[in-house]
């Protein structure tokens, strides 16, 4: 169907042209949450559940590269991510912070290796959203301001454990350090702004809409959900937040750095 331009400018039509964007952004996420209903609905045979998911993931993952949906740099992110996400995995498990209960043959000190993947899909997402709305980023802070705050923040999941915790310290640096930074998107022929830490709250708030859905069909268990599901804690958006913060940080300088590179082979 041919749009007019009038129609292609309006709010409307803009708004729904960014959805478009981002649910195919959020290809690797959805796929993730369709494999939880089924294999909970669906029950499949010869290997458990959790090696099943495995597999699925890891199909989906050669199918985007394959088909060009991700990049082999955009890859190199992911499998960062995986490992990331699987070390805080591990860590957490074997502190009491949640679990995975059912078998598999997968399982790393009592996390299934397709737990990583969940964490590789928020890099998955965060990658194709920023190749496919065109991001920039506007009065970025010095490499090394961002460097040592995702650190902090990362190591902070680890070390409140045993120390105090500093999430609302670091989330309040985030605040200050951010407060004159902006990513510039595109719709269309259209140029669009929000501050990057509205970002940072809106893309943690949806993952904790997303956490609810994964613990809904037993992609891991709370201790207050042994019994019964109920409702995630709202204060887990806090470390969704803080996780995403990470997340972003790290697709930035790469991005950053990329581009840097990119640029000073064209001037040479």
């Amino acid at each position: 169907m041919k749009v007019n331009k009038r129609t292609k400018g309006s709010p409307v039509f803009q708004l729904v042209r960014f959805g478009w964007e981002q649910a195919l952004s959020c290809l690797f996420p959805v796929v993730i949450f369709a494999s939880l209903a089924l294999t909970q609905l669906v029950p499949l045979p010869f290997l458990p559940r959790y090696d099943w998911l495995l597999i699925i993931c890891l199909i989906m993952q050669w199918g985007m590269v394959k088909s060009g949906l991700e990049t082999r740099d955009e890859l190199k992110v992911i499998t960062l991510f995986h490992l990331i996400g699987l070390a805080l995995e591990v860590f957490k498990v074997n502190m009491g912070s949640w679990s995975y209960p059912e078998e598999g043959y997968f399982k790393v000190f009592g996390v299934p290796l397709y737990s990583g993947f969940m964490y590789a899909s928020v890099a998955s997402y965060l990658c194709q959203a920023w190749r496919r709305l065109k991001v920039e980023l506007v009065r970025w802070p010095p490499f090394l301001v961002v460097v040592p705050l995702a650190a902090a923040i990362y190591l902070n999941f680890f070390t409140h454990h045993y120390w105090i915790d500093v999430r609302w310290w670091l989330s309040g640096l985030v605040i200050i350090v951010f407060w004159n930074s902006w990513v510039l998107f595109r719709i269309n022929d259209t140029h669009y702004r929000m501050p990057i830490a509205l970002s940072f709250v809106l893309i943690g708030f949806f993952i904790w809409i997303a956490e609810n859905i994964a613990t809904f069909f037993g992609a891991w268990e709370y201790p207050n959900q042994t019994d019964a599901w109920s409702l995630v804690h709202f204060g887990k958006v806090s470390s969704w937040l803080l996780l995403v913060i990470v997340s972003f940080l790290i697709v930035a300088t790469l991005k950053q750095t990329k581009g840097k590179i990119l640029k000073k082979k064209l001037t040479n």
